[in-house]
């Protein structure tokens, strides 16, 4: 047996070193070739880092906007600037449009169905058609009833239980995208099958995308050891094969409902309806449906999160403001609605400096690839690079956001000059932008316009009456990032605040009925 091992092992290594030393050693060549062409950077590459981001701020800072990395075989860039990101993912997108090779992720554990980790090519291009017909501007305003409902939940559960509030965050971000996903709400995220599921498996994915953690990465023929020879392979496609029985359960209970008229409109139907237009199969439907959930859920808990951090420790600065905004244009008798948000400029402008301030996507997303050689700004980018535009560079750039780490609304109303239209870059860039970002960026908004009209939030007393301090610095570690548990005092503006979103609750109740009458099946 052991011997069994040893061959299988070295005969993948040796296919996956004449597979890869001449590409290499060209790569190499074009590399030295170019040597005097190439971006800034440090010769120490540092490893095993818990917050890479933060490393990349520094070499940013002390090297510039492109800053060049060899980590490995893969060359790689460091985009410090959003006129750089933009420049070169948005003007020149067809050349950094493609994702960088993801075997453990992308290939043994998806099978190569997860289009947000795809190359550019035929599949991708197929999923990010689905996903923008499903979630792009006007289709998403077709969901803003189910955001408007489960907010009215939320506002109730911030009312009657406001110490658990960021356990009400995540499940009003998990039913949201459930419900439009799949036409089923979330009432307890807890318990919930299909979140404790999708959890797990993002978990995995998280776990496995560490660059560097596994040699199958670095010499891809090991991919097709046996398993019994690689617990490191059984793993993933045990995973694997979890992942695909709940996406199929969760299509066939949208079809079942589907065909008892029983199935209120969603984003999985929209697909089906597609489906004999886009000859594609029931296993790319099911992973196509699922990519929402993976993506939203902690990326709109995670930024609602930072805003009430925000509150905490920024609050006198801009609360007033906002909620003096609030009571001059929708008064104290409702709450706000997304017809109002037109009217409200310096409370969209606190949601924007939300997502700017503390993005959760620090690392700006999944990696960039590019598929060419190119030259920007006189320098050289090789082709095969990997491209990553971190945003916590981005957006903590002092040229374009003065004093980044206070938390001023203001940026959002004065003139200034950003490349693109939301004046930040929380949403990506060029034929890779995140294509939930209207769903996304309605619901902040939504939502902190009712927190500010309804709430005073602000630091928690200790027991002696004094404010309780908290660190705006202490966020979690992970592809996403956001805020550690902090304490947060969260009280009603007044007793005729409190009465109206006990009023609004009863109604979302009722009219959300229709998305929990009929039982799951899922398991």
């Amino acid at each position: 047996m052991f011997a069994a091992i040893l061959a299988s092992i070295g005969f993948a290594i040796g296919l996956s070193y004449l597979g890869l030393v001449f590409p290499r050693l060209r790569q190499e060549w074009k590399l030295y070739a170019h040597r005097s062409e190439l971006p800034p950077g440090p010769k120490v590459i540092k490893s095993g880092l818990r917050k890479p981001w933060l490393w990349f701020r520094e070499l940013n800072k002390e090297y510039g906007d492109v800053v060049y990395l060899q980590m490995g075989p893969t060359p790689t860039i460091i985009l410090g600037s959003a006129q750089a990101a933009w420049d070169l993912l948005e003007k020149r997108g067809a050349k950094y449009s493609s994702r960088p090779r993801f075997i453990m992720g992308g290939e043994l554990l998806s099978g190569g169905m997860r289009g947000l980790m795809s190359p550019y090519g035929s599949f991708w291009r197929r999923w990010r058609k689905l996903l923008h017909s499903g979630f792009m501007q006007r289709q998403s305003e077709t969901y803003r009833p189910i955001q408007s409902l489960e907010s009215k939940i939320l506002m109730h559960d911030l009312l009657t239980a406001p110490q658990g509030f960021r356990k009400h965050l995540e499940r009003y971000a998990a039913s949201v995208i459930v419900t439009v996903t799949y036409g089923r709400r979330v009432e307890d995220v807890d318990s919930d099958v299909v979140v404790r599921r999708n959890g797990e498996s993002m978990d995995r994915l998280t776990q496995v995308n560490i660059p560097g953690k596994y040699a199958v990465e670095r010499y891809p023929a090991l991919k097709y050891i046996p398993s019994i020879f690689a617990p490191w392979k059984a793993e993933v496609l045990k995973q694997r094969q979890k992942d695909i029985e709940l996406y199929t359960e969760l299509m066939d209970e949208v079809k079942e409902k589907m065909a008892k008229g029983e199935l209120p409109t969603c984003f999985a139907k929209h697909v089906l309806e597609e489906k004999d237009n886009l000859g594609i199969s029931d296993l790319e439907i099911g992973y196509t449906v699922g990519s929402p959930f993976g993506a939203g859920v902690e990326t709109s808990a995670g930024s609602l999160a930072s805003f009430f951090l925000a509150c905490v420790k920024f609050g006198p600065r801009f609360i007033p403001e906002a909620q003096a905004e609030l009571d001059r244009v929708v008064g104290r008798e409702r709450l706000p609605t997304f017809e109002d948000l037109p009217q409200l400029p310096y409370v969209r402008a606190v949601a924007s400096e939300t997502l700017r301030w503390r993005p959760v996507a620090v690392l700006g997303g999944t990696p960039h690839a590019s598929t060419a050689d190119d030259v920007y700004k006189g320098m050289f980018i090789p082709k095969g690079s990997t491209i990553i535009a971190p945003l916590w560079s981005i957006h903590l750039n002092e040229s374009d956001f003065p004093e980044p780490n206070e938390f001023r609304p203001e940026r959002f109303i004065e003139k200034r000059d950003y490349p693109g239209t939301f004046g930040h870059s929380a949403f990506g860039w060029g034929r890779r932008i995140c294509p939930g970002m209207h769903l996304g960026s309605a619901s902040v908004e939504l939502n902190i316009a009712r927190i500010l009209w309804a709430f005073e939030v602000g630091p928690a007393k200790d027991a002696a009456g004094k404010d309780i301090e908290v660190d705006t610095f202490a966020f979690s570690d992970g592809f996403n990032s956001s805020p550690l548990p902090f304490p947060c005092s969260i009280k009603p503006r007044s007793p005729g605040h409190a009465k109206v979103v006990k009023q609004e609750v009863q109604e979302a109740i009722r009219e959300l009925r229709a998305y929990t009458a009929v039982a799951s099946k899922v398991s």
